[in-house]
């Protein structure tokens, strides 16, 4: 028998992380746009790289896709999700396995309504559109995050008579959507949430003007959506904060936003380390005197990318930063392009090894959607071996056994909830997916064929309840 470790390549692959040129997703000569309000139009899963946009070249705004199928590598042709003589915009796209959730606000019925759609088989066709609002007043500016078979969808909604936060789910994978949940009560306005799931835990953060001026505030629930905790305000300050985006891994939850309290909008970030229950102080990120606005977060394991547009070169530009202690610390600003004219509006999502991010961009004369991808950038399995089981949770796993060539992974959770069990090798990329949806609280063994695996070291990951376990295997062949 022969053991073919590759750990160390790994090491040096993720030490010497590197951007790849930016591409160029759309080529006409109308307007291309990213949403502006932190929708995520941009979501992956193992190889597959979803991105959403809106876009004029049909005489009125559309919702376009894109796939790429290779890990941002190359992509598809744009795709048209919505064909009517309306207005379509401000998309939101989340991915559980392979079903795609794509969200937007739409004015085919007279009034700015939320609409929703699915593809079930990772984005090759689509379902016909679902409204899932039916109110007199406006419904827009949604965002989706999926987890398992329930996708969460919030929005701003006037219908009260002033701007609210509003929510709604579907626990069936979009088959069918529950009642609308009014979230916040106050006679101001509540703008632009942003929502991030994990297992049963929801996280919200919104801007809000209750206090005289625009302030951060978050709300969560703990059982999927049924039950709401109170609102927290997040910030403090005599000037606007405002433009949030949040993210989780575990128990850290992650927020960014855009903040003037320093005479210019710079980026800060606040985090708690216990699910949202208490927070941190909040960080300035960023210290120009240019404007740093519109930030994007995504989070895998203890590893944080942070991703907006500043002005500090004369024209806005995307900037990157990131913490691998879970917001302990954190990099020096990245420049990430390089342009005469504007690149903003960015979304950020992980895959594995990969951070992918997508935006709004001049250079060409109007306004296209670009893409760039660091295949190194995010060094999931170094960073997430060392982590303990959380209380309860256990993986074993019986290779090697040159006997036999099926492995068998088992693993035990101490409460029902969504669970979702993956392998990924050492780059990053993901090799299958096991397990992904709802179980009961107990004991499961989950089997997959190892003899199509080379000799090497793989990794194993498991999601539920919130809480994050990543393990590695050394296959021998």
């Amino acid at each position: 028998m022969k053991i073919l470790t590759i750990l160390f390549l790994f090491i040096i692959a993720r030490t010497f992380a590197q951007w790849q040129p930016d591409l160029r997703l759309t080529n006409n000569p109308s307007v291309s746009l990213t949403s502006h309000n932190n929708a995520r139009c941009i979501a992956s899963s193992g190889d597959s790289v979803h991105v959403v946009w809106h876009d004029n070249r049909d005489g009125n705004y559309e919702i376009y896709y894109k796939l790429s199928t290779d890990g941002g590598s190359s992509w598809g042709a744009d795709t048209r999700l919505t064909n009517n003589s309306f207005y379509s915009g401000y998309s939101s796209v989340s991915v559980s396995g392979q079903v795609v959730h794509v969200i937007w606000l739409d004015d085919r019925d007279g009034n700015t309504e939320i609409y929703y759609k699915r593809s079930i088989n990772g984005g090759s066709s689509w379902e016909a559109d679902t409204r899932l609002t039916n109110s007199s007043l406006l419904s827009e500016y949604p965002s989706v995050s999926v987890s398992g078979q329930t996708a969460h969808v919030v929005w701003v909604d006037s219908r009260d008579g002033n701007s609210e936060i509003y929510y709604k789910r579907s626990t069936d994978g979009g088959s069918s959507w529950g009642a609308d949940t009014r979230l916040t009560n106050n006679s101001s306005l509540s703008e632009d949430p942003c929502v991030s799931v994990s297992g049963q835990v929801i996280h919200i953060v919104f801007y809000d003007n209750r206090d005289g001026n625009y302030e951060i505030y978050y709300k969560r629930s703990t059982d999927g959506g049924s039950s709401w905790g109170a609102d927290m305000r997040l910030t403090n300050n005599a000037l606007i904060s405002g433009r949030p985006s949040v993210s989780i891994s575990g128990q850290f939850v992650h927020v960014l936003w855009h903040d003037n309290r320093d005479g210019n909008y710079e980026i800060y970030n606040k985090r708690s380390t216990d699910g949202g229950l208490s927070w941190e102080a909040d960080t300035r990120l960023t210290n120009n005197s240019s404007l740093s606005e519109y930030p994007a977060v995504s989070v895998s394991g203890q590893v944080v990318h942070a991703v907006w547009n500043d002005s500090r070169d004369g024209n806005p530009e995307l900037y990157y930063k990131r913490s691998i202690d879970g917001g302990s610390s954190w990099g020096a600003d990245t420049r990430l392009t390089n342009s005469t004219n504007s690149s903003y509006y960015p979304s950020v999502a992980i895959s594995g090894q990969t951070v992918h991010i997508v935006w709004s961009d001049m250079r060409d004369g109007n306004s296209e959607i670009y893409y760039k991808r660091d295949p190194t950038g995010n060094p999931v399995g170094i960073q997430n071996i060392s982590n303990e089981i959380p209380k309860g949770f256990s993986l074993e796993q019986n290779y090697p056994n040159p006997f036999n060539p099926v492995t068998n992974i088992k693993f035990s959770i101490p409460r029902s909830g969504s669970v979702k069990l993956v392998v990924f090798d050492v780059q990053g990329k993901q090799v299958t997916e096991l397990v992904n949806g709802n179980y009961n609280a107990g004991s499961y063994k989950a089997d997959f064929d190892a003899a199509q695996l080379s000799s090497g070291v793989y990794f194993y990951k498991i999601e539920a309840e919130g809480f994050t376990d990543v393990k590695k295997m050394t296959l021998v062949k």
